[in-house]
């Protein structure tokens, strides 16, 4: 008699969304769909009336686990979604086709995707057009300064109180357009006034940002608010240097962190500095892209 193979590590993880260990009953759920930052935001969801589901992040999600998907969609009361493109990666998991597969009476709140630059101006995210997934080594960040530097470009830096200033304002703007385009739940505001404990990178949030949009998710939903605190930090694995003009920018009473933090180990800036250049000469399309992309902020940080 043939035996099934053992379920992989990934699909032990999500067990819930692959039928291993299924939330009691059979009622309805709410499903929290797109990127690294929707686990986050289910774990502070859970609880007092929503029932939620670990699910892939969009990203890592492909065609054999549409059936497992469809089944929850099926089954789900309230879906909280980031934007997403229709036909993302050459699957149907755009944010109208997902709302398009649920249940009769099922309720969408869209949230955005949470970027913000004022606590790390010169980092920036670059998806080469050939390859959105192509990352660099160490740190999957760029710094728009050693960008500059493999693009030959003259200029020296400049990182000073208001330029970090002006980098937050244009992220918030940016920030803004998206929530307004999708008609997302609002979290520009919560940026008044930056610290780090509300971002541990550019498109990491801590905690306390997770707790504000988890209360206007359910705000939003019409259901009643539900403090969580998971106990741990969310979206822990890495951190982002910290300079002293973000600090004296926002009257931040910490010290610099010249370093990375990856895993739980010091990285130090030089490595990520050798390690990116070495790459970008092997990748000057992306060196390209970047300069197109991130043609602002470079400016304001007088690259450009």
């Amino acid at each position: 008699m043939s035996m099934s193979a053992p379920p992989s590590p990934r699909t032990r993880h999500y067990g819930a969304f692959y039928g291993l260990d299924e939330p009691a009953g059979d009622g309805p759920v709410t499903l929290v769909t797109g990127n690294c930052q929707a686990e986050s935001l289910r774990i502070m969801l859970d609880g007092a009336g929503l029932r939620t589901v670990r699910s892939p992040a969009v990203h890592e999600l492909t065609a054999t686990d549409l059936p497992h998907l469809d089944r929850w969609l099926a089954r789900t009361a309230l879906l909280v979604t980031q934007p997403i493109r229709d036909n993302y990666r050459g699957l149907p998991l755009g944010t109208a086709q997902l709302a398009a597969r649920l249940g009769p009476g099922a309720r969408t709140v869209r949230v955005p995707v949470i970027r913000f630059a004022g606590l790390y101006p010169a980092h920036a995210i670059i998806r080469p057009p050939a390859d959105p997934g192509l990352v660099p080594p160490v740190v999957e960040y760029h710094d728009l300064r050693l960008l500059a530097e493999a693009a030959g470009l003259p200029r020296r830096p400049r990182l000073d109180p208001a330029t970090v200033r002006a980098i937050a304002a244009h992220s918030l703007d940016q920030l803004r357009m998206r929530e307004a385009a999708h008609r997302t739940v609002v979290v520009s505001d919560l940026f008044a006034a930056p610290s780090f404990a509300q971002m541990r990178t550019l498109n990491h949030p801590g905690n306390t940002i997770f707790t504000a949009l988890a209360a206007r998710v359910r705000a939003a939903a019409g259901v009643p608010g539900h403090p969580v605190d998971p106990g741990r930090p969310l979206l822990d694995a890495i951190h982002a240097p910290r300079e002293a003009a973000v600090a004296e920018a926002w009257g931040l009473d910490e010290p610099e962190r010249p370093h990375w933090i990856v895993g739980g180990r010091v990285v130090e800036t030089g490595a990520v500095r050798e390690a990116h250049l070495s790459w970008y000469a092997a990748h000057a399309d992306v060196v390209r892209a970047g300069l197109v992309r991130h043609a602002d902020a470079l400016r304001l940080l007088g690259l450009g």
